[in-house]
């Protein structure tokens, strides 16, 4: 398949009641799905508010195994019932361990597999070092619609190790489910503009689409900025919302015409991975 129809899902998620948070989105895959997306891409952690900004023990109750998961279950049911697929971002309980992990659901909505988020951040207001551990699953791309994803999860974005790995896997197009706003520490401080260029550079230097999801609206001290948006192979913003707006964002890529721009450019032709070692060192 040449083309795909995606879509980015954002809204407000500061509900404190489970089920109508996903009731919200659930709304939105349809209207998305109604709009022809083939892939739709919900906001981190949607099924509550952030829950990271503090370090409260009883909050890792809000954990369940992926099979369980009442934001997985729902979006199975959406997603046979529409023929569409959902990267399905949730907190994982495994065992003793923690994740902040993604479901990626079918369009027969079976769980193809998961990914756990790889970089986790510590400050504050996001203070996921105490819940999650790293992911331990690698990068994952999956195969849908004729066409190959990588997802990887909100901090992952700013990582281009993360999308050139997923593109080197043979990634087509690149989602990053995302929950970041305000930083408490410092009140002027507005990173959503940093925050699309950095995704934007990975659809520059990989030569393919981006598709971002954020949530909006005040949840306690933090107001998260939204900004969701689709980016394609030249990293242009070809589909974008701004800090207020509650919607979906669907549009349709020309993979065709991003694998050709990808060949020309030649970026991949002349990697020199024998002199990348340094990156790999834990140093």
């Amino acid at each position: 398949m040449s083309t795909l129809t995606v879509a980015a899902l954002q809204l407000a998620l500061g509900s404190a009641d489970e089920a109508e948070n996903i009731a919200r989105v659930s709304a939105l895959v349809e209207e998305a799905a109604a709009k022809g997306a083939q892939v739709i891409l919900p906001p981190e952690l949607f099924s509550g508010p952030y829950f990271c900004t503090v370090e409260d023990e009883a909050l890792f109750a809000l954990a369940r195994p992926t099979a369980e998961h009442p934001s997985v279950r729902a979006m199975q049911a959406l997603a046979a019932g529409l023929g569409v697929a959902i990267p399905v971002s949730f907190f994982e309980r495994d065992g003793h361990h923690y994740y902040n992990t993604m479901a990626m659901i079918g369009p027969d909505g079976a769980i193809m597999g998961t990914y756990r988020k790889s970089h986790i951040p510590d400050g504050p207001g996001y203070e996921e070092k105490y819940y999650f551990r790293p992911g331990n699953l690698g990068f994952k791309v999956w195969d849908l619609f004729g066409a190959r994803l990588g997802v990887g999860i909100c901090w992952d974005q700013w990582y281009p190790e993360c999308a050139r790995v997923m593109a080197l896997m043979g990634a087509e197009v690149l989602f990053y489910p995302t929950a970041i706003g305000s930083e408490p520490y410092d009140a002027e401080l507005d990173t959503s503009r940093m925050w699309r260029r950095a995704m934007q550079g990975h659809a520059v230097s990989n030569c393919m689409p981006v598709v971002a999801a954020n949530r909006i609206g005040a949840e306690g001290a933090q107001r998260f900025y939204g900004h969701s948006f689709i980016a394609d192979e030249w990293g242009d913003l070809v589909e974008h919302f701004g800090s207020e707006e509650s919607g979906v964002l669907v549009r349709t890529l020309d993979l065709g015409r991003a694998a050709k721009h990808r060949a020309g450019m030649g970026f991949f032709r002349d990697r020199r991975p024998q002199l990348y070692g340094r990156i790999a060192e834990d140093i």
